[in-house]
């Protein structure tokens, strides 16, 4: 599974912060790393330097071999939290679509 991190320009990131971002998306979609192509994680600061609240948005697509593209938006306060909650909610929607093909099987 190929992860791609990929930031606005209010978002500060070098290859430590990539690491870490792309370790905490493995984590969370680990158990479909056999069934997914490309994983793309967008971030962005949605107030800019303006700062605030939950400002730090974070998409995360997952490519399904052979499937439709599925994704999923989380704001934080962190980037970390916002990439951790995207992740999660991406991999619930992995388990649902893979759980009706299973389903539909009849496996």
């Amino acid at each position: 599974m190929f992860i791609q991190i990929n930031t606005d320009n209010q978002i500060h990131s070098g290859a430590e912060v990539n690491e870490r971002l792309e370790g905490r998306v493995r984590d969370k979609l680990k158990r479909f790393g056999e069934r997914l192509t490309h994983v793309e994680v967008h971030i962005s600061d949605l107030d800019g330097p303006k700062g605030g609240g939950d400002d730090k948005r974070a998409t995360v697509e997952a490519r399904p071999n052979g499937l439709a593209p599925v994704a999923a938006v989380a704001d934080a306060s962190s980037v970390d939290t916002a990439v951790a909650n995207a992740a999660t909610k991406v991999a619930r929607v992995l388990d649902h679509t893979f759980g009706k093909l299973t389903d539909r099987k009849g496996h």
